[in-house]
């Protein structure tokens, strides 16, 4: 699962954004964590395509969220204190998914449609690699490429615009652009590092007519 990425094509940016400059001084930085703010292109409703910034971190389905929040409230009971079910459960932290693997689950569903698809730029993107950790170390990434030139190529996105949720405790609700990337089975370069997945890319320029 893919939770750390790279977008280092400046020039592709100054392309899309209207105020290049201005836009680039919004990104945090040019290697995407999840919950930071990254690049995507989306749809606009009169169909053209926008570049814009929006949070990493897909809303995460309901049964998760209600799990989270009947442990919290075991807790509070537990210490005597009174529990709104419903408040809880407004307010409960939802750290987001960042990549999207079971498109047939109802709470995916929702979200297919050509006005949540989105394009999301990328030169590189990191798999844990714990075959190569070194005694005591930490588990090293595995960084994965077109070739060694980095050209730009784009995740298969969706976006889910003005989402509110908690993201921090301390930041209490807010209202935020979410995206997040397809997986698909792991090809022959990434499964011996990541068996699992890995994002569905983009790589021919028809592919990218969103």
């Amino acid at each position: 699962m893919c939770n750390l990425y790279r977008m280092e094509d400046k020039d592709w940016v100054n392309k899309w954004a209207l105020d290049a400059e201005s836009f680039i001084n919004l990104m945090p930085a040019y290697q995407m964590n999840p919950d930071q703010m990254g690049p995507i292109v989306r749809n606009t409703p009169d169909g053209r395509r926008q570049l814009v910034n929006a949070r990493w971190g897909l809303p995460s389905p309901f049964f998760v969220q209600k799990k989270a929040a009947e442990d919290r409230a075991a807790k509070l009971k537990a210490k005597g204190q009174a529990v709104d079910m419903d408040e809880l459960l407004r307010m409960e932290p939802d750290r987001g998914l960042t990549n999207v693997r079971k498109l047939n689950l109802p709470h995916w569903k929702r979200w297919l449609g050509i006005e949540h698809r989105c394009l999301v730029p990328v030169t590189s993107f990191a798999e844990p690699d714990p075959a190569s950790q070194e005694p005591g170390g930490r588990v090293p990434n595995a960084w994965f490429a077109r070739d060694e030139s980095k050209p730009l190529m784009f995740f298969a996105g969706i976006h889910v615009p003005e989402w509110q949720s908690v993201r921090k405790v301390k930041d209490g609700l807010s209202t935020d652009d979410l995206y997040g990337f397809l997986t698909t089975d792991p090809n022959e370069v990434v499964q011996p590092i990541h068996e699992k997945a890995m994002p569905v890319l983009l790589l021919a320029k028809e592919d990218t007519d969103i």
